[in-house]
Formats: C-alpha cells, sequence, structure tokens
C-alpha cells in the first residue's frame, strides 16, 4: 500500500473502491484488520496523547476521514487521493456482509439508538448479518468481557461507535483478544446518523469539505471546542510542518 506520514500520523493513499477491496480480500483470505480513520481533531490530539498515537499508527489499514486533511497532505507535498468518510465505509460494509455471509458486531451509542440501528439493518438485510450488539455505555473493568463476548459471537466485523480516544484505546488494549475478527473498525458517531438520531449534512457540503460546519451548527454547545478550537490548532500545526520542510 501507498502510505504518507504527515504530522507524526500514517494514512494510506486509497480511494474507497481500493479500500473496499482491500477489506474484502483480507476477510476472504481470514486475516485481521484493525482499521482507524483520521480527521483534524484526531490528529491534533495525537500530538499531545502518545497511547492515541501509538494505536493509531499501528493500525493496519487508516484512512483520511476528514476532508481537512486531505487538503493539508496536498499542501505539504503528499496528496491523498481523496477522503474515505468512516459512516460511508460502514455503509458498504454492511451491504457486502449481507452479499457474503459476514457477519457484523455493533458496538456503541445508546442502547435505544443501537437497537433502532439493529432493526434498521435487520429489516433491510437480514438478521443473519447481526452477530451481536452492546451499547456503549460500560466500565473500565467490564472491558475485558466485553472484548470476549465479541471475540466469541463469531463475528467477520466489529463497528465501534465510541468517541475518541477511548475507542482507539479500548481496540489497541484488547487487540489480542480481538484479533479473531476480520475486521475492526472505529465509526465515531455513524450510528446515530444511521439510527436517525443526528442528521447528517447535505451532499452539497459533503462534497465542499464543510460537513464539520453542519455538526457545529446542530450540536453547538457540544462541538465548538471541538471544532474552532481544534481546527485553528490543525491549521497551525500545517503551517509548523510547512516552514520546517522549508528551511
Amino acid at each position: 500500500m501507498n502510505r504518507i506520514t504527515i504530522l507524526n500520523t500514517t494514512i494510506d493513499n486509497l480511494t474507497m473502491d481500493q479500500t473496499l477491496g482491500l477489506i474484502e480480500k483480507k476477510i476472504s483470505q481470514n486475516a485481521h484488520v484493525h482499521h482507524a480513520v483520521v480527521n483534524a481533531g484526531k490528529i491534533v490530539e495525537m500530538q499531545s496523547d502518545s497511547q492515541l498515537r501509538q494505536s493509531v499508527n499501528s493500525s493496519d489499514l487508516i484512512n483520511a476521514d476528514g476532508q481537512a486533511v486531505v487538503w493539508a497532505s496536498r499542501f505539504l507535498g503528499q496528496g491523498l487521493e481523496g477522503r474515505v468518510t468512516g459512516i460511508d465505509l460502514m455503509t458498504n460494509l454492511v451491504k457486502l456482509a449481507s452479499e457474503k455471509n459476514y457477519k457484523i458486531f455493533f458496538l456503541g451509542a445508546q442502547e435505544k439508538v443501537l437497537l433502532e440501528l439493529i432493526n434498521i439493518y435487520s429489516s433491510k438485510y437480514s438478521k443473519d448479518i447481526i452477530a451481536g450488539f452492546r451499547n456503549g455505555y460500560f466500565k473500565k473493568e467490564e472491558e475485558k468481557h466485553i472484548a470476549k463476548q465479541i471475540a466469541s459471537s463469531g463475528a467477520n466485523i466489529l463497528f465501534v461507535a465510541i468517541s475518541s480516544p477511548t475507542k482507539e484505546n479500548f481496540l489497541y488494549m484488547h487487540r489480542k483478544l480481538l484479533s479473531k475478527v476480520n475486521f475492526i473498525m472505529g465509526v465515531g458517531g455513524s450510528f446515530d446518523v444511521i439510527a436517525g438520531k443526528v442528521k447528517r449534512a447535505p451532499l452539497w457540503l459533503q462534497t465542499i469539505g464543510l460537513e464539520w460546519l453542519y455538526r457545529l451548527y446542530q450540536e453547538p454547545k457540544r462541538m465548538w471546542r471541538r471544532y474552532l478550537i481544534g481546527n485553528c490548532k490543525f491549521i497551525l500545526l500545517v503551517l509548523r510542518e510547512k516552514f520546517l520542510k522549508l528551511i
């Protein structure tokens, strides 16, 4: 795979179709793939959180979820093909699971949201694709039991809808137990969107890379610090790396 490194972050330079093809191949080979996505906010966190940085950079497959990361890569002379959004990859993989008889374990979100998600996918495809599910509210001491539950479920795919860095650290800490699952992926707030709790930005905003602005509009109290302060920090990091390349 063609990999680039910017801002202490490793990213695979793949399109959506290339990513899907690689995942399907790995599952058919009964291989194990730990997947991660990065956006501007996560890259900012990775600068000071060494455990998060290690858990992301040690992943087998890393996609750029945020458009800002794609723009930054091009500005820094390592142009990515484009973004591979977590929610679109998840949606494509659920469809693939239905076609290939793969089984999926869904971990995360509130119980009400999770049950709605399971109902939607069971109705649209089949209950047969569901290996198991568990909401995202649990104590630290419950983590090992949950990892064992996932490992024994027979799942080919695990989707984890827990916020960063808890999600990445959970997957990294229990990677040996979860190695029985062929493909593991963190999906952020995708369960909320699929279940209808949160609306996704209109397609035209997605296309121009301003999906984050719609999230900020929807949840200003929760998202203002993440996007306004986080994005400013990201821009400063990019400018600093560009300057260091020039000297």
